[in-house]
């Protein structure tokens, strides 16, 4: 069985050590993070189109700007939506539904839904993220580091005013439903001092790895590890520095074992979305394991 070690961890990014496996499976857990863990995304959105006549100055406004609806859209889609599995169920899934078309489907268990109304200034109106208001919970609102993200900028007479409606889905079907970047994995290396004499020469560059950090002349600690790996650029091909060095230290992968790494898009946690994406992957090896018993 897979044994996972968590090396790093922060809100928006995870480092696991994936031990007793093989490429197969950290590139399976790969492949299922970017298409199959399930996140909100805004997938349909309703402009308010026309004129507006402002009560107090009499000032008319338009529903034009430098940017097309389609492109405002898109724009949205990518905004990072709060995401709680356990309180939504998918579009298609929603009991709510039963009895109505297709363009009518969608309840409180199945979306979520935002308000934008933002008016041009001479000096010109930066409409960002923080511009949209959820009908709902506070919770569901867009987390404060993200309502800077900017979506279109609104000068004198005209105004932008939308209903932007949030479902959950998958990476597989879009990639506004992906909920994590940069998601790569490597084997997990040991260094060795080969030539302690050369190795001096990067001890010299008082960098962050020196000779005290091996044990024994090796080096096991991960993250020391990967900093290492970084560090030996100042020595390696392309450098000055390379013949005097000349491969003073080793490195060899642990057989078994990876080093798997991403970065979420805020839209939840990165602990949650590397759970989600070992449930799915469990899942599909179940099912996977059930039909092979069928035919077999």
């Amino acid at each position: 069985m897979v044994k996972i070690e968590i090396v790093e961890e922060r809100d928006d990014h995870v480092t696991v050590l994936l031990k007793e496996t093989d490429r197969a499976f950290a590139n399976a857990l790969r492949r299922t993070l970017m298409t199959n863990v399930p996140k909100m995304a805004i997938h349909r959105v309703r402009f308010e189109l026309g004129t507006i006549e402002d009560s107090q100055t009499g000032e008319i406004y338009e529903s034009v700007g430098a940017l097309p609806d389609e492109v405002i859209a898109h724009r949205l889609a990518m905004i990072p939506i709060p995401t709680f599995h356990d309180e939504f169920c998918f579009l298609e899934e929603d009991p709510g539904n039963e009895g109505l078309p297709r363009e009518e489907w969608g309840t409180p268990a199945s979306q979520i839904i935002y308000h934008c109304s933002a008016r041009g200034t001479p000096e010109g109106h930066l409409v960002t993220a923080g511009d949209l208001n959820v009908l709902g919970e506070d919770k569901l609102q867009i987390p404060e580091i993200y309502r800077t993200i900017p979506i279109t900028k609104l000068y004198t007479g005209q105004y932008l005013e939308f209903y932007a409606y949030a479902v959950l889905g998958v990476g597989a079907d879009h990639a506004k439903w992906n909920p994590v970047s940069g998601v790569s994995f490597s084997s997990r290396k040991v260094a060795t001092i080969a030539k302690p004499g050369k190795a001096k020469v990067l001890w010299d560059l008082d960098l962050t790895i020196d000779k005290s950090d091996f044990k024994n002349k090796k080096l096991e600690d991960v993250q020391k590890v990967e900093t290492l790996v970084r560090e030996l650029h100042h020595v390696g091909d392309g450098t000055a520095r390379i013949e005097d060095f000349s491969d003073a230290i080793e490195l060899e992968d642990v057989p078994g074992e990876y080093l798997f790494s991403f970065d979420t898009d805020g839209s939840m946690t990165a602990r949650t979305a590397f759970s989600m994406g070992c449930k799915a992957l469990a899942t599909r090896f179940d099912n996977l394991s059930g039909q092979l018993a069928e035919e077999l």
